[in-house]
């Protein structure tokens, strides 16, 4: 048994008692409390207690989130408590009224079955003690004192819970019943609880009820305050309306106050019936309002985008296709077809006055001029150009406006690009429009087809202003590195117009007539004093940069300036400088991209020159072929995508197919390794246009006949060796012949393409349309399949000859 002192009894309770753990509650000693018990565990503590004199320890839970705690989740001290009455509900819970005796700690928990039992010991041998009698009534008045200053200022405590607790009582019974009562979190509760000197449980109490009552007191001088502030507010309001009677009364029209200038700005706009019809509703709801309430605010900020947006006004068109012409061909060199299509445009404007649904997508890689080509249509067009850039918008609100019950809303880009522009019939460029992201906030690219779609944006509704907006005459330009990105629906509204990157002759007319001008003045430079060497351009061009556009180029060619401007600040110049290609090393430093040396390498075996077209243009690739001694393994390395993958895979078949006619055992895959590396590894490679090319390394490599090492090739293949169309030939055209190759082979169905090659790509290359792989090697492997036995390997046993092993 275990003694408890109380303030008028001692009892004696059991060492080990049921626990019945809390949530969100702290029982103190003293209080008297009804509680409804309903978890099993509980449920089974409160029957144990009723069955051995009615004692429990009460412990509180650290989390109250926890349904079914541990003993590691509920504080080690306690109350012990006795049940005074108990009521079984018929959903199987029990309401029980408990009196609390006394502090207690656990020892130690015990082994039960069902719920928790603890070896208790009471916290203290006596509640109470404290050294000096004057100290002791010192801190329990002031406790006192801070308890009814702490009744008073909270609202949600009762003013009679000061009456409710006997103030002439045991000091050690008073600090339970007044900690019980605090409106604080059960962990501070708890701490209280914890304090075992009596002086150091009564000095934490007095700090939490003197922190409280700051707080309240600050409360309760906001409130204050906001309340005088209310009434200053009413008071302003009403003084503005007598002030406006007495003008009124002495006819003073001078004084025009802000509801007068709105009024006349609503009735002098030119607005169409159904855009004025609800200004005017909305100045109804606005004169009804008071001037300072929020929702005036937002009424008035709904106004100004009425009054603000373009209804009618428009700039007239410049309808020449000369001066269109002439413009365009100052702003940008080469680019034909883009403005053919735009002189087209023109042609047709002058011809019938209006054409709904020109929606241009000018799709090539960085650099090409796409979004500067917009500028320079309006500039043709003598309109008024707006442009937004969409890429990483991932909210379909951007586009289309938030609705007015959110704060700060406001239109979507579209309108607002068109409250810019001041015109109904501006050039709209929708920049990386290919760069539109999606996720739970919706997706941009749908809300942008009622945007360009020709039957639909003349009804156009943004979600701010809710009324249907004329985006007809807008001439919309996207401009996208890639389809790829682009949505299908989304794609099918707009006019593809490819550019498909700079040829180095065009690099270099446009570094001569644009780039070096432009950067030698920016630098501080006339263009008598410096100038550069057309070899030292194509040399940039070359070696210094790699690129479909000139953007590097236009980067190289600032670095020069910058140079020639330090240069010039420390007086180690001449007068007239030209730049050569021998100063290049000093100026830029070494070339970060070598000559590819296919000249030198000659032929070789088990490597196939690829054509491959990304966003920076097209490229040439190597794709490399092992074979080694091996169990019929294939390794593909290289970053390479899915499908790129698959046509390695189909390649390797179809080389098994052909075992046969290309003097190979037909199980020579059961003996060798296949190694298929296309450099550089660090770079993603997808697309089936490899398909031929790594069938024809393959093949080099397992018969030893080289490939001829001026010969490129492009194309899917297909199990039964037919080569299928692939995408980008201009692109791939131009890289091949960057790169000295003299040979390109693509597929037959893409022949029709090759009309609209530059004159200067269809000189400089010889291309060979191929329906089959047969023709391919033919043309791919040096001597033809005639020579392909040359160095062929012997995989007849099993064994691979020498020339596998080098």
């Amino acid at each position: 048994m275990a003694t408890l002192v109380l303030a008028d009894q001692t009892l004696e309770v059991p060492d080990q008692l049921p626990v019945v753990a809390l949530r969100d509650l702290v029982f103190f000693p003293y209080m008297v409390l009804p509680l409804l018990i309903g978890r099993p565990a509980s449920l089974v503590a409160l029957r144990e207690a009723r069955e051995n004199g009615g004692y429990l320890l009460l412990l509180t839970q650290k989390d109250v989130g926890i349904e079914d705690p541990s003993r590691n989740d509920i504080y080690r001290v306690g109350t012990i408590a006795q049940v005074v009455q108990v009521s079984n509900l018929p959903d199987g819970n029990a309401r029980v009224v408990l009196e609390g005796l006394g502090r207690g700690r656990v020892r130690r928990f015990l082994k039960s079955a069902e719920g928790f039992r603890a070896s208790v010991e009471t916290y203290v041998p006596r509640e109470a003690s404290a050294d000096d009698a004057t100290e002791h009534d010192r801190l329990v008045r002031r406790v006192v004192k801070l308890y009814q200053d702490y009744v008073r200022l909270n609202d949600r405590l009762p003013d009679d819970l000061v009456a409710g607790v006997p103030l002439d009582t045991d000091p050690v019974r008073l600090g339970h019943l007044i900690a019980g009562h605090l409106l604080v979190l059960p962990s501070e509760k708890q701490e209280i609880l914890e304090k075992k000197p009596f002086r150091d449980y009564v000095e934490l109490l007095s700090e939490v009820l003197v922190r409280e009552i700051e707080i309240l007191r600050i409360e309760e001088k906001l409130d204050t305050q906001i309340r005088l502030q209310l009434d200053s507010d009413r008071k302003n309001v009403f003084l503005q309306e007598q002030l406006k009677a007495i003008h009124r009364d002495l006819g003073d029209e001078e004084e025009v106050d802000e509801w007068s200038e709105l009024v006349n700005a609503v009735r002098d706009a030119n607005l169409p019936d159904h855009a004025r019809e609800r200004a005017e509703r909305e100045m109804v709801r606005l004169k009804k309002l008071n001037p300072v309430a929020p929702e005036a605010a937002v009424i008035r900020t709904y106004l100004d985008w009425i009054l603000g947006v373009p209804w009618t006004g428009r700039t007239e068109d410049i309808l020449d296709v000369q001066h269109a012409s002439s413009v365009l061909d100052a702003a940008h060199y080469g680019l034909g077809e883009v403005k053919e299509r735009v002189l087209d445009h023109i042609a047709v404007l002058s011809l019938v006055g209006e054409l709904r649904g020109p929606i241009l997508c000018l799709v090539g890689p960085p650099g090409v001029g796409k979004t500067s080509l917009g500028r320079s249509i309006a500039d043709a067009l003598g309109r008024d150009f707006v442009r937004v850039s969409l890429g990483g918008v991932r909210d379909e609100a951007e586009i289309r406006g938030h609705r007015r019950t959110y704060v700060g809303a406001l239109p979507g880009r579209v309108l607002q690009g068109m409250r810019r522009s001041g015109s109904v019939n501006p050039v709209f460029l929708l920049d990386e429009v290919d760069k539109l992201a999606r996720d739970f906030h919706g997706d941009p690219g749908a809300a942008l087809l009622e945007v360009l779609d020709p039957e639909q944006n003349r009804t156009f509704t943004d979600h701010y202003l809710e009324l249907e907006y004329d985006l007809s005459q807008v001439l919309f330009i996207a401009t996208a590195n890639t389809l790829g990105g682009i949505p299908e629906p989304l794609r099918d509204r707009m006019e593809i117009i490819r550019l498909p990157g700079y040829l180095d002759t065009e690099k270099r007319t446009i570094a001569e007539r644009f780039l070096w001008p432009k950067q030698a003045e920016r630098h501080g430079f006339t263009p008598d004093e410096i100038g550069v060497e057309v070899d030292a351009i194509d040399e940039i061009i070359r070696r210094y940069t790699r690129e479909a556009g000139v953007r590097e180029l236009d980067r190289q060619l600032s670095r020069v300036a910058r140079k020639l401007a330090r240069n010039k600040a420390e007086g180690s110049r001449a007068e007239l400088v030209v730049v050569g290609v021998g100063d290049l090393q000093e100026l830029l430093g070494p070339p970060p991209y070598l000559a590819s040396g296919r000249e030198e390498e000659g032929d070789r075996a088990g490597i196939a020159n690829g054509l491959a077209w990304t966003e920076a243009g097209g490229e040439v690739l190597d794709v490399e072929v092992a074979v080694v001694p091996g169990a019929g393994n294939i390794e593909l390395t290289g970053t390479l995508g899915d499908v790129m993958k698959e046509s390695a895979r189909a390649a390797v078949t179809y080389a098994r197919s052909r075992a046969e006619l290309l003097g190979l055992d037909r199980k020579f895959h059961q003996d060798v390794d296949i190694h298929i590396h296309i450099p550089e590894g660090a770079t993603p490679k997808d697309g089936p246009s490899a398909g031929i090319t790594i069938a024809s390394a393959l093949i080099s490599a397992l018969t030893s006949v080289p490939t001829r090492r001026d010969v490129a090739m492009t194309g899917e293949i297909t199990l039964r060796g037919r080569v299928l169309a692939v995408g980008g030939i201009k692109e791939k055209a131009v890289a091949a012949m960057r790169n000295g190759i003299k040979k390109v082979l693509l597929p037959a169905d893409n022949e029709p393409q090759l009309a609209l090659l530059p004159e200067e790509v269809r000189e400089a290359l010889t291309f060979v349309p191929v329906q089959t792989m047969d023709e391919v090697l033919g043309e791919a492997l040096a001597g033809g399949l005639d020579d392909k036995e040359r160095g062929q390997p012997d995989l007849t046993h099993g064994a691979l000859g020498p020339q596998l092993h080098q």
